[in-house]
């Protein structure tokens, strides 16, 4: 579902998230870590991330933003399945593995936060003030990558896919998709914070994210992306 790309980089350590697999139905804790800040990412870094289908290849999921932990941590955000999850939570062999950070246009394999998006999330959270547990501020932050949302309605039979407009932090630490609800809209453009915008996980039809490439797949019927959608509608 995505592209491959550089082979044979060892895998670091991973930490546990409360991903769904599609295909084992495993659930996984989540950090006790909230994230208290987001930045989105701008420059086009990737995440690498393996699977044990194809053991011999590496693909690539282009990072959506940045996130600040409570305890200071600093990781990349990808849509994932059915949520906005970190990098590195990713650990179930047969969806993917995180192996790294990728800048295509060095061409260059990292493993921690770029400095400057760590300077900047943690300058941000310090500006906007900290008191123990109520850190976290909202935000919202538009989607600059093409993330998709699949709605259906009839387990599969029709899908519909709209664009994700923004991602919001909400005030227990997650991150959630935004859609535009385009019956409530009153203005043009949607801005943030519009009565227009859903969230996605209280949409009752909304399934899985896509993002831009297979979205576009998706769309174009191609093979490859008509075998994906069979095997979630198998997991379904």
């Amino acid at each position: 579902m995505s592209n491959p790309d550089n082979k044979g980089i060892s895998k670091k350590g991973t930490k546990n998230s409360n991903v769904v697999s599609i295909f084992t139905g495993k659930q996984i804790v989540e950090s006790a870590n909230p994230i208290i800040r987001i930045a989105p990412e701008l420059d086009g870094m990737e995440m690498l991330y393996s699977n044990n289908a194809h053991s011999d290849k590496l693909y690539t999921l282009k990072v959506c933003c940045w996130a600040l932990r409570a305890n200071g941590d600093v990781h990349a955000m990808v849509p994932w399945l059915n949520k906005l999850v970190s990098c590195m939570d990713l650990q179930d062999p047969l969806d993917g593995q995180w192996q790294g950070y990728r800048d295509p246009k060095q061409n260059r394999i990292f493993y921690q936060a770029p400095e400057h998006k760590t300077a900047e999330l943690k300058a941000a959270a310090d500006y906007f003030g900290s008191d123990g547990k109520n850190r976290i501020c909202t935000q919202e932050i538009p989607d600059s990558i093409g993330t998709h949302a699949a709605l259906t309605s009839n387990g599969f039979k029709t899908l519909t896919l709209i664009e994700v407009h923004s991602w919001k932090l909400n005030k227990d630490g997650i991150v959630s998709g935004l859609v535009v609800d385009y019956s409530q809209t009153q203005t043009s453009p949607v801005l943030k914070g519009d009565r227009a915008l859903i969230d996605t996980h209280s949409h009752p039809d909304f399934k899985y994210f896509f993002q831009h490439s297979m979205a576009n797949k998706i769309k174009n019927q191609d093979p490859e992306a008509l075998a994906a959608i069979s095997l979630l509608i198998e997991a379904h």
